[in-house]
């Protein structure tokens, strides 16, 4: 990778669990735990069962809340409150990590399968509040979640991006697919690569990243 590769972007995305954060947070965890319970209460199924339902609702709809949404009819709003209620306590402020995002031409934003008001207190806690032009969540795709094509159409559409000019952060590999066909520089942001076509570089250090392509 070269700052070259990079000197076109003027509209940077980021994703925010294990993206913005290292995954020794182990927000998801907390995550997961909150979710099975929700899932467990909300269809009355044991503890395995709803496991198997995450998973599975994960696999074919993209998130767990797609699938309870689409087979359960699910009302998305208290479920998201629900499991995204956790402790931020093991988030350190990164002041490099945000040097270099406040150093970034153009527009900066966040896109979650998560919630909104999620996103913004893990940012609060990560130190990176007020550097983001916007943050969106789940929301405010209409529900439908990263890696369906309709996702990044609501959300790109709403903030007016020029994919031509943007590049995609994320840890989810699948979520990259639809970033790389619509132009954008895709980055997979994890601890061991994941080859595949759309994604075309890999960091587990995206401070460094950064650092190398604002050159």
């Amino acid at each position: 990778m070269s700052a070259s590769d990079f000197s076109h972007v003027r509209a940077w995305v980021f994703d925010l669990d294990n993206t913005l954060y290292p995954p020794s947070a182990r927000l998801f965890d907390q995550i997961e735990v909150r979710m099975t319970a929700y899932v467990m209460d909300a269809l009355g199924v044991s503890r395995a069962r709803a496991d198997q339902l995450r998973t599975q609702y994960w696999h074919d709809h993209g998130t767990t809340l797609a699938g309870l949404m689409r087979e359960h009819d699910l009302d998305p709003l208290p479920y998201l409150e629900d499991v995204h209620d956790i402790s931020m306590d093991h988030l350190e402020p990164d002041s490099a990590l945000a040097d270099r995002i406040g150093d970034l031409p153009g527009r900066r934003i966040v896109y979650t399968n998560g919630c909104a008001p999620y996103a913004e207190r893990v940012l609060a806690a990560r130190g990176l509040s007020g550097l983001f032009d916007a943050v969106y969540g789940v929301e405010h795709a209409d529900f439908h979640p990263k890696p369906d094509r309709a996702a990044f159409d609501r959300v790109f559409g709403r903030d007016g991006i020029d994919t031509r000019v943007g590049a995609m952060f994320e840890d989810e590999p699948r979520n990259l697919a639809v970033p790389h066909a619509l132009g954008m520089r895709t980055v997979h942001v994890a601890s061991a690569a994941a080859p595949a076509p759309h994604i075309q570089y890999h960091t587990d250090d995206l401070t460094g990243f950064l650092t190398r392509l604002q050159g």
